[in-house]
């Protein structure tokens, strides 16, 4: 069986070379052509039922959109998020309207693969994606004011990055994926 903790032989190198950047390039510009690309990508994710219950806010450097994020970096974030070309709040429907009944019990689930997708296609555009938390989720949620049923998630910093992957990117093996949430045989 292959084991990727030692070899990405055979898996596609958009996905053996895919890391998060600690560090961006600011003076790369994430322009219409790619951030249009990143979001059709993501549009095209599978979904539970064809329900698509995901959407993005989303500000680039320099726009009022962008300036709306920026307070509400944690500051852990804040040191590398802001120089990103892009920023991307990815939020999930999972209430149908103001009400707690659920909308979809795989929201969360369908939101990670439309940003799966968006990351990958930002690998193919030569660009770099960070999905991050640390974030004031409250006040970021006061400031954009979702509709009802909707929650913001995460967020995503994508541009180009000024860094390589760092040393030690350890990966569980493929033995420890299928493992890891059974309990040892007796």
């Amino acid at each position: 069986m292959h084991d990727p903790q030692t070899s990405y032989d055979g898996i596609h190198p958009l996905l053996a070379e895919r890391f998060s950047p600690y560090r961006f390039d600011a003076s790369a510009v994430v322009d219409d052509r790619a951030l249009g690309l990143l979001l059709e990508a993501a549009r095209w994710a599978p979904s539970a039922g064809n329900s698509q219950p995901w959407g993005f806010f989303v500000g680039r450097p320099g726009e009022p959109k962008h300036d709306r994020l920026l307070p509400y970096l944690a500051p852990s974030s804040a040191r590398w998020a802001t120089d990103a070309g892009l920023l991307v709040v990815t939020l999930t429907r999972r209430y149908v309207d103001d009400t707690q009944l659920t909308y979809s019990e795989f929201a969360d689930y369908d939101l990670g693969q439309a940003v799966a997708h968006l990351t990958v296609q930002a690998q193919v555009l030569g660009l770099a994606a960070h999905q991050f938390r640390a974030f004031d989720l409250e006040g970021l949620t006061k400031e954009l004011e979702p509709n009802p049923g909707w929650v913001i998630v995460s967020m995503v910093a994508v541009g180009k990055a000024a860094d390589g992957p760092s040393e030690g990117r350890d990966r569980r093996s493929v033995a420890h994926l299928l493992s890891a949430p059974w309990s040892p045989a007796e």
